[in-house]
């Protein structure tokens, strides 16, 4: 069957099936068995042409029965949400909603770092401009400048699209660096865990209870924990015994260690 609607020679999709007064009457029925079986005719008549904008996107990182699924499902909502009163054909509006589908699903599911919209955007635009300048500007790569010109961007958001061109994927951490000849991979770089991160918790809960502390017994701490002396060197300084001072110590971290855990429970 041929379409309703007058279609140029060579038209991508000239033998779009003539589903017009199908359409119709699928406005017409009550939900229900009769509707959902017309539905499944006219999704299939028009799963050929889905299938063929899926194919024009192979070969960009998705295999082709996926996204052969991601058209069908785009043509199952062009299905459900197509006016036959508005006077246009149904391959006008299913056509941009198909292929939306199959963008959003490269927008939101192919990208192994999540990217914000703007800066995919961009990068789409500079990944064009810098393909048109490929073909103009011969001998060298075309500069920040001409890409950002070319987009009708700011030399900022174009800086930012280049980064993004790289940023669909990820790379191992077992790769090596490029220009690298020493083995050094990605991994060698990262950061260990800080020991100090342990005890942040602990020193922020104590020092309210330090703070707190007579002023001699504070001191005594500080010079013990913070300033590294030994009690014999306290006790000089302090003019008391080092027996003292060892009780001191013990005392107040008894007391320190009662109050937090207190606190904790």
């Amino acid at each position: 069957m041929r379409s309703d609607t007058p279609q140029a020679k060579g038209h991508p999709h000239d033998d779009a099936p003539d589903t017009a007064a199908a359409f119709r009457r699928l406005t017409e029925l009550p939900h229900g068995p009769e509707r959902d079986a017309l539905r499944q005719e006219l999704v299939s008549a028009w799963l050929p042409m889905a299938e063929r904008l899926a194919g024009r996107f192979r070969n960009r990182g998705e295999s082709l029965d996926d996204l052969r699924q991601v058209a069908a499902l785009g043509l199952v909502k062009a299905v459900d949400r197509y006016d036959p009163e508005r006077g246009s054909a149904f391959e006008s509006y299913a056509v941009p909603t198909v292929t939306g589908e199959i963008k959003r699903h490269f927008r939101d599911h192919m990208w192994t770092l999540h990217v914000p919209r703007r800066v995919q955007d961009l990068r789409n635009r500079v990944r064009f401009a810098r393909q048109d300048l490929t073909q103009t500007v011969r001998g060298r790569a075309p500069t920040l400048a001409e890409i950002a010109e070319r987009a009708q961007l700011s030399e900022e958001d174009a800086a930012a699209g280049l980064e993004a061109l790289d940023s669909f994927t990820a790379l191992s951490l077992d790769a090596e660096l490029p220009g690298g000849e020493d083995g050094y991979a990605l991994r060698d770089a990262l950061g260990g865990p800080d020991p100090a991160l342990d005890v942040v918790v602990d020193r922020e809960a104590v020092k309210p209870r330090i703070a707190a502390l007579p002023e001699r017994e504070r001191d005594i701490l500080y010079m013990r924990f913070f300033g590294d002396m030994t009690q014999s060197r306290i006790a000089e300084q302090l003019g008391i015994s080092q027996m003292h001072v060892s009780r001191l110590i013990s005392r107040c971290c008894d007391r320190l260690r009662d109050q937090v855990m207190r606190d904790a429970a």
